[in-house]
């Protein structure tokens, strides 16, 4: 059970306090309503970069790091396709000094060439590192446009291509701020050893002087159901052929997510899951296999991925897989593989909610999620699952006419 309090300023930051008396840490955690989503098309990575751009220094802190370090704290942050999301640990007596950096780059950073030439040329070598050198990087690029067609889950969080980035200008990038960093478009969360009063008073002191501003976030439509299984073929050179198949799934928020969640650990949750017990165990079809869930806040995906054994074509590899799915879909699972994904599940968030972080972080999805009781309720929403739930959205959402599949092709390989 994480105990919390809840209040908003009055320029629209919603506030989470989280009182844990045995930690001798703060944590103060801010959770932004924006991702790579909000981009506009012809100009992705944005949200991305300003993960880099925050930490290149504010408009009263020229070196963020530097003066977190003197505290005795450190931070991070990450970038998914719906938030933004940063957080600093301190002792809990230095967490004033948490309160002054985070409210002063929300403020306003230092938007300087110098600055902006730095973190774009991190970003670009990250994408090409990441998407292009790497085997199998650039699989997301192929993938996401494959299954979406009209949501901005189409392209990744990295961005489409790193010339958005390149051609990012100090004008682009000052609108993408005050578009969306802002009090009224935040949520903070202070988890630790802090009592609600103090919370209080240097929440108003730090942040409540920083205006709200006007949210200028584009609408885009929901993706439109799928009618027809598609196919892509990506020839590249690394070690072994792959097959990537990604299923249509419902929002996160939606009564089915829950069981959808724990179908894929039944299908693809560790060595003892159907597509590893089967393909890769039993009829070695494969070197490696999983199935996981996207975790987006709007409709996502449910990925099968599996590295090929050579000799095995991807035809093969794909009639095989959907055996796995069909035997699913028409004779459900067995208590015994419900209960142990019930366990594993539940043991994997009551040990994430040990943590300061980890709570502050639940905590700012939740209120995010628009249901900040979550925090609390999300091990009986899971326990609630029964076998007939688990067969049920296997036949609502893995049908081939929801199917998108990459076929990577190695290139020194013969073709399938």
């Amino acid at each position: 059970m994480i105990n919390y309090s809840q209040f908003k300023l009055k320029n629209g930051l919603t506030v989470i306090h989280h009182l844990d008396p045995n930690s001798k840490l703060c944590v103060l955690n801010i959770l932004y309503n924006v991702g790579s989503k909000d981009e506009h098309p012809e100009k992705t990575g944005f949200a991305h970069l300003f993960e880099h751009l925050m930490f290149g220094g504010s408009v009263n802190v020229s070196d963020f790091d530097n003066q977190l370090q003197i505290a005795g704290g450190d931070n991070n942050a990450f970038t998914s396709n719906d938030i933004t999301n940063y957080y600093i640990t301190l002792p809990a007596n230095n967490i004033e000094t948490g309160f002054w950096l985070e409210s002063d780059r929300m403020l306003s950073l230092d938007f300087s060439q110098k600055v902006l030439d730095v973190q774009k040329a991190v970003v670009i070598e990250e994408f090409k590192e990441r998407y292009i050198n790497q085997p199998y990087g650039d699989v997301w690029l192929k993938l996401l446009p494959l299954a979406y067609k009209t949501h901005p889950y189409r392209w990744p969080t990295i961005g489409k291509d790193f010339s958005h980035i390149e051609k990012a200008t100090l004008d682009d990038v000052k609108a993408f701020f005050y578009s969306f960093y802002s009090p009224n478009n935040a949520i903070l969360v202070i988890s630790g050893n802090i009592d609600l009063q103090t919370t209080k008073e240097l929440t108003e002191k730090w942040f409540g002087p920083i205006p709200a501003r006007e949210i200028n976030r584009l609408h885009y439509q929901t993706e439109p159901q799928q009618t027809e299984k598609r196919i892509e073929h990506v020839y590249n050179d690394v070690p072994l052929d792959l097959i990537i198949m990604g299923y249509h799934i419902c929002e996160r928020m939606h009564p089915d997510y829950y069981a959808v969640d724990l179908m894929t650990d039944v299908l693809g949750g560790g060595k003892s899951a159907r597509l590893f017990n089967e393909l890769l165990k039993k009829q070695k079809l494969f070197s490696e296999i999983d199935c996981y869930e996207s975790g987006d806040f709007d409709a996502g995906l449910i990925i099968v991925e599996g590295k090929l054994i050579r000799g095995v074509t991807h035809q093969q590899a794909e009639e095989a897989i959907e055996k796995v799915l069909s035997e699913l879909i028409e004779n459900g699972i067995t208590e015994s593989e419900l209960e142990k994904v019930k366990n594993k599940s539940e043991t994997n968030i009551r040990f994430n909610d040990m943590g300061v972080l980890n709570k502050a972080m639940k905590l700012a999805y939740a209120a995010y999620y628009g249901d900040i009781e979550l925090a609390n309720t999300e091990v009986s929403e899971y326990l609630k699952v029964s076998a007939h739930d688990i067969q049920r959205v296997a036949e609502t959402y893995l049908k081939s006419t929801n199917c998108n599949v990459l076929y990577y092709h190695a290139k020194h390989e013969s073709t399938n």
